[in-house]
């Protein structure tokens, strides 16, 4: 009998355990991560290039609530056009508003802007690169400002998002629900959150949330994880995590008055600052409630469409009435309102509520065409 044989085999301990873990995802990580434009991958990473920290914010702020499929296209117009944070802050607000238009949660537009002109007038153009630091910035919170820290500048703090909070449910196969339960959750992702390779191990456990831990139809099979998950074991993953039922969204009415004169421009008005799609332009109209008041910008005979426009918000659903009519010559604007010619209009600029009403207006008769 070999010495080593008289002793028992080692019994592996909690830290042993995420050390492993760890080293399966990155390892999995290393042959699967997703190639996004804003991503260093993790090749290049070991070879020493480092991502630009105002690509990872600007990634992070459009991801907000939106898929990476839908983020892509704006990121790569926005960075083509401002392709420093300088350069952002530099833009006229109207410029970046336009650019987002589509991509919804106006705020974080306004905040973005916000953002990008403290880091160019109060330090310099250079993010700082640690949690608490960027979580001063305006517009950043908690989890974007870990998001940055670790995914940027390789900080090990916690980066927990819908994928990672799912993966963290069914590893530990945790039944209470969304989102009291997401403080068990994070303490459950910082165990994990390793000292080595933080800003990999982060993109590699929301990688695993988004292709493998799906929400639908979990790829245990093909996991990194598949052994230690205890919601696979117990045979729960499909229906984890669990989350509180939400209240119905309520239903509000609104008006909405298309206006353009016999050249063609078309009457707009800037939304204020503040609310719901703030500082977008869009259509003369009503307030969004029960019963808006129906009196339109200007006296004049509106044509109704003919049809409705429908669009979701995040606490509430909204029914247009859509109505038009040719805007007089020697019309005065009033505060706020804009007049864009034919051809400096762009439906594109529009958000998305207001770009469905010019679309309802092209499809009807009272379009006069690509001439008229």
């Amino acid at each position: 009998m070999r010495d080593m044989d008289k002793f028992p085999a080692p019994v592996a301990t909690p830290q042993a355990a995420e050390t492993e873990l760890n080293q399966q995802l990155l390892g999995w990580y290393d042959r699967n991560a997703r190639t996004m434009p804003w991503r260093v991958s993790p090749a290049d990473r070991a070879r020493g290039l480092r991502p630009d920290p105002y690509r990872v914010w600007l990634s992070e702020v459009m991801l907000q609530q939106t898929t990476v499929a839908a983020v892509t296209e704006y990121f790569q117009r926005f960075t083509r056009r401002w392709p420093s944070v300088l350069d952002l802050a530099a833009a006229q607000d109207a410029e970046v508003m336009a650019e987002w238009a589509g991509l919804g949660y106006y705020a974080r537009a306004r905040n973005l802007l916000k953002c990008a002109r403290v880091v160019a007038q109060e330090l310099e153009g250079t993010f700082p690169d640690s949690y608490d630091a960027l979580l001063k910035l305006p517009g950043i919170g908690p989890y974007t400002a870990a998001a940055v820290a670790s995914i940027a500048f390789d900080r090990a703090e916690t980066v927990l998002d819908g994928n990672v909070e799912r993966v963290m449910a069914r590893l530990h196969d945790i039944h209470d629900p969304l989102p009291a339960v997401k403080p068990v959750l994070k303490e459950h992702a910082g165990v994990l959150t390793p000292q080595l390779r933080p800003g990999d191990y982060a993109q590699a456990v929301m990688d695993l949330g988004a292709t493998i831990c799906t929400p639908k139809n979990p790829a245990c099979g093909i996991c990194p994880w598949r052994s230690p998950c205890q919601a696979r074991i117990a045979g729960t993953a499909p229906e984890l995590p669990k989350k509180t039922p939400k209240q119905p969204k309520p239903t509000r009415l609104g008006l909405a008055y298309l206006a353009r004169r016999a050249d063609g421009a078309w009457l707009l008005e800037r939304r204020p600052d503040k609310g719901l799609l703030g500082g977008m332009l869009g259509w003369p109209g009503s307030e969004w409630n029960a019963a808006p008041d129906p009196r339109p910008p200007f006296e004049a005979n509106w044509q109704d469409l003919g049809g409705e426009v429908r669009h979701t918000f995040t606490h509430f659903h909204l029914i247009l009435q859509v109505k038009l009519a040719e805007l007089p010559s020697g019309y005065n604007l009033s505060p706020g309102q804009e007049l864009l010619t034919r051809h400096a209009f762009r439906p594109q600029d529009l958000p998305t509520v207001m770009r469905k009403a010019f679309d309802l207006w092209a499809g009807s008769e009272f379009n006069p065409g690509p001439n008229g």
